[in-house]
């Protein structure tokens, strides 16, 4: 019975390490999408945040979930000068790493493990960035401390694997970076501080993370005068105590005279290497670090998780904010633009003088005042005379049109491109952009969209048209000259002009009115022009949309509520994986 039972735990013990396994590359491939484009207050370290979750992910989580009885491995680390290479030395016996006065000195991350353990370290299952050599000191080359030295130590047991890492406050950039990796992949620290650093706030920040995690933490107290360790040791322990690490062994190394090559005495560091020695050799007890690092590494991987759902949040308020600015900018543009559509203003100077010639003389307006009753006897004369030809005043509304077109998009991409610049979230995403200046097609686009508009208003003419005698009065005038006219008809209001332009354009509106009227009907005059309006209020918000889009566009990469959702989703998930005791 006992055999049978060993074996329903052992599988009921793969199964959920492959539940793991699944759940925490469900993980990694939805942290790796995720993006914080916008450089608002967070983003910044929520993103470092991301990208650490991933490489954890790649050096210990998935791999240690892959392989629940692979040997420990131990990060020795610590402060520049802190005597982490003459601790591993002590341990092993003999010299393994370099040590020394230069600083940095430890250029390549040493991991030594025992040679019965090397098929667990000479392929990437933990630490998969770093290529691997092979020796028995540290190359001293800087350029080389991508690379991982491994050397098998027989004095090591088996089942536990010693990693000296670079200093975790470095001179070197790229070794502390690869220091904070190191103290990552870790299944336990062995954290080394002296006498007169203990209390230095860059090692307590790694410490702090360390009780965050639940890491099981060995702090060695190196160099300490003989006398007082008992004191000194006494107040580390305080200290570790109040900041959630009082299950941390501490062990105190006195300071004493280094031998000829730099060893420290024999029995210096016995109680721990008998701790390690301990763990190393006890299956149950490898287990327990094992797990008890993996849970508290996946609970603050639930916690990155719900931080980021949190700085998802964050960028489409910000992008809310910014797409507020645009369209504000925008629909102002669209507002001056129609109303100059709308309003009479559009009927000035050239469009009036081209419009007179093309209807007759300044005497057919001053013969309206008179006897507007007569006005389609006169409309008659006026089909069967020459007038100028209506391109003339299709040109002149074009221009006038297209002038206030371009003038509208420019104001309105100065003032979105202003109130991004002022906005840290928009910022970033102008820098290197000129988006005050509009696109060289630009004109040419306003150009198609107005003539555009003009071919809309042909196709209404043809179709209410459709009637013989409606169709032959079109002839008489031409096509062009009907939509000429019904052109003038809706930009005819006269709320924007003073004196005696208002007269003027009012006799214009009339006449243009009473002559579509003559060919349609009053019913048919009023669903033009209102079609007519609303076809190019229409292609002007088009228009203005796609120059809108040039900024809104730069938000794409803004997460939705589906990415935040699919983020939130797994969160349950890690809690349960974190609390998971097995085997």
């Amino acid at each position: 019975m006992g055999c049978v039972s060993t074996t329903e735990d052992s599988a009921s013990a793969a199964r959920g390490a492959a539940e793991a396994v699944d759940l925490l590359s469900r993980l990694r491939l939805t942290l790796e999408g995720v993006r914080l484009p916008l450089g608002i207050d967070g983003a910044a370290g929520a993103d470092r945040d991301r990208r650490s979750a991933v490489d954890q992910l790649d050096d210990y989580v998935l791999p240690r979930y892959r392989s629940l009885d692979a040997p420990l491995l131990a990060v020795v680390g610590g402060s520049t000068g802190a005597g982490k290479s003459t601790l591993v030395n002590a341990l092993v016996g003999h010299p393994v790493t370099r040590s020394g006065a230069i600083r940095p000195t430890t250029r390549q991350p040493i991991l030594l493990h025992h040679p019965q353990d090397a098929e667990w370290f000479t392929t990437p299952r933990v630490l998969p960035h770093l290529s691997r050599t092979r020796g028995r000191l540290a190359d001293p080359d800087p350029a080389a401390s991508g690379s991982l030295v491994l050397v098998a130590e027989p004095a090591l047991p088996a089942g536990l694997a010693l990693l000296d890492a670079p200093d975790i406050d470095s001179v070197a950039d790229g070794n502390r970076r690869l220091a904070g990796q190191l103290l990552s992949a870790a299944d336990l620290w062995v954290f080394v501080t002296t006498a007169n650093r203990y209390a230095d706030a860059v090692p307590w920040e790694l410490l702090l993370d360390a009780a965050a995690r639940d890491i099981t933490v060995a702090v060695v107290l190196d160099r300490v005068p003989d006398g007082v360790q008992a004191e000194v040791g006494a107040d580390l322990r305080g200290m570790l105590e109040r900041q959630g690490l009082g299950a941390a062994q501490l062990f105190v190394v006195t300071e004493a005279a280094l031998g000829a090559e730099g060893m420290l005495p024999d029995g210096a560091v016995d109680r721990l290497r008998d701790w390690l020695t301990a763990i190393a050799t006890d299956a149950g007890s490898r287990s327990e670090v094992a797990r008890r690092t993996l849970n508290g590494v996946v609970r603050q991987l639930a916690g990155t998780v719900e931080g980021l759902v949190q700085a998802e949040e964050d960028q489409r308020r910000a992008a809310a904010r910014l797409t507020g600015d645009v369209d504000s900018a925008y629909g102002q543009a669209l507002r001056e633009a129609l109303s100059a559509t709308q309003d009479g203003t559009l009927l000035r100077g050239e469009v009036l003088s081209r419009w007179q010639d093309f209807v007759g003389t300044g005497e057919f307006f001053r013969s309206l005042e008179s006897g507007i009753g007569r006005l389609r006897d006169r409309l008659t004369s006026f089909l069967t005379g020459r007038p100028a030809p209506p391109e003339e005043v299709e040109t002149a509304l074009e221009t006038g049109l297209h002038a206030v077109l371009v003038e509208q998009a420019a104001a309105a991409a100065e003032e979105a491109e202003q109130r991004w610049r002022q906005d840290a979230a928009g910022r970033g995403l102008v820098q290197g952009r000129d988006l005050a200046a509009l696109p060289e097609d630009f004109t040419e686009r306003a150009a198609g969209e107005i003539r555009g508009w003009q071919q809309d208003l042909i196709q209404l003419i043809h179709q209410e048209g459709a009637g013989k005698r409606t169709m032959a009065r079109i002839s008489a005038l031409g096509v062009n000259g009907v939509a000429v006219t019904l052109m003038i008809v809706s930009f005819a209001s006269t709320g924007g002009l003073l004196g005696l332009e208002v007269g003027i354009a009012g006799g214009t509106a009339v006449v243009a009115q009473k002559l579509l009227e003559s060919i349609f009907g009053e019913d048919a005059v009023r669903r033009l022009a209102r079609r007519s309006q609303e076809n190019l209020v229409g292609r002007v918000a088009d228009l203005l949309q796609s120059e809108a889009a040039r900024f809104t566009g730069l938000l794409d990469e803004v997460p939705d509520e589906g990415s935040s959702a699919q983020l939130r989703a797994l969160v349950p998930a890690l809690r349960r994986l974190s609390g998971r005791r097995e085997g």
